[in-house]
């Protein structure tokens, strides 16, 4: 089952949120810290059989499936107050970033079988109202899904909102794949805002309690910090209340000490377990 971000995710929200973290920048560089990017930079999630890794870890919890390419057609109202949710992050009619994306997809292709539906997604933004909308669009959605334009665009937009910006970050406060990893997942969840149950908000709280490696801090006390503030936002909701994708994914690799997430990799999200073995 896919869940929305909270935040709305337009445009001119991601600009407030992330930039708005570059006000909590790293102290400046040592030789320690030289030698920290440098680690990072090798094991980043950019770099493409992480970033599937990364896909996989974020579907078994968002879609019970490790196959995060089929989830492209993916669409259903799962009632959290927020539409419709799908594609392979959960777009949401609700929280402006669906809206996004099928902008994105109209002008790159004018005649697409969802852009008939722009004036009701304008319309439905910010509630979870299907007015306009309906079996309609949940038919056009899946046949748009196998168009390669529209697979592209839901990839675009996942790195343009929440990848590029969340494994960013990560580095510049100097974390290697799985702190990259943790980041990602909560901006997927909770969006980039700034308000405290927001990826910009657990981020700042984390760094309240623990300093990052960037800052000279231990990358585990860091990373535990943030999974702790994660959880406490997860928890302000009922759709998100189970903190399985925190309590046995992230926690397990992480006390394991296994940084680089490298493979195998075995965890459980809301009881069924999973394997990546390369």
């Amino acid at each position: 089952m896919a869940l929305c971000a909270t935040a709305v995710l337009s445009a001119g929200v991601l600009a407030v949120g992330v930039g708005s973290l570059a006000s909590a920048a790293p102290a400046p560089a040592t030789p320690a810290h030289a030698a920290t990017a440098a680690r990072v930079a090798a094991t980043g999630l950019d770099d493409p059989h992480m970033k599937d890794i990364a896909m996989q870890l974020v579907s078994s919890a968002e879609n019970s499936s490790l196959d995060w390419k089929a989830q492209y057609k993916y669409i259903e109202d799962i009632g959290d107050g927020r539409g419709y949710t799908a594609g392979i992050i959960g777009f949401c009619s609700g929280t402006g970033d669906m809206l996004d994306l099928v902008e994105l997809y109209t002008d790159r292709k004018p005649d697409n079988v969802l852009a008939r539906y722009l004036p009701a997604l304008r319309n439905v933004n910010g509630t979870d109202s299907h007015s306009g909308l309906g079996s309609g669009f949940v038919s056009a959605w899946r046949t748009a899904a196998a168009d390669s334009a529209f697979q592209q665009a839901q990839n675009d937009e996942r790195d343009r909102v929440y990848f590029n910006p969340s494994v960013q970050q990560a580095k510049a406060d100097g974390l290697r794949a799985l702190g990259q990893f943790a980041y990602y997942d909560a901006i997927v969840m909770h969006g980039p805002g700034d308000d405290k149950v927001s990826f910009g908000g657990i981020r700042r709280t984390a760094l309240s309690k623990a300093k990052s490696p960037a800052q000279g801090g231990d990358e585990k006390a860091y990373i535990n910090a943030f999974l702790d503030a994660r959880k406490a936002a997860m928890k302000t909701e009922e759709a998100h209340s189970d903190t399985s994708r925190v309590d046995t994914e992230q926690r397990v690799f992480l006390n394991n000490g296994n940084f680089d997430l490298t493979p195998p990799l075995k965890w459980k999200v809301y009881g069924d377990s999973y394997t990546i073995n390369q």
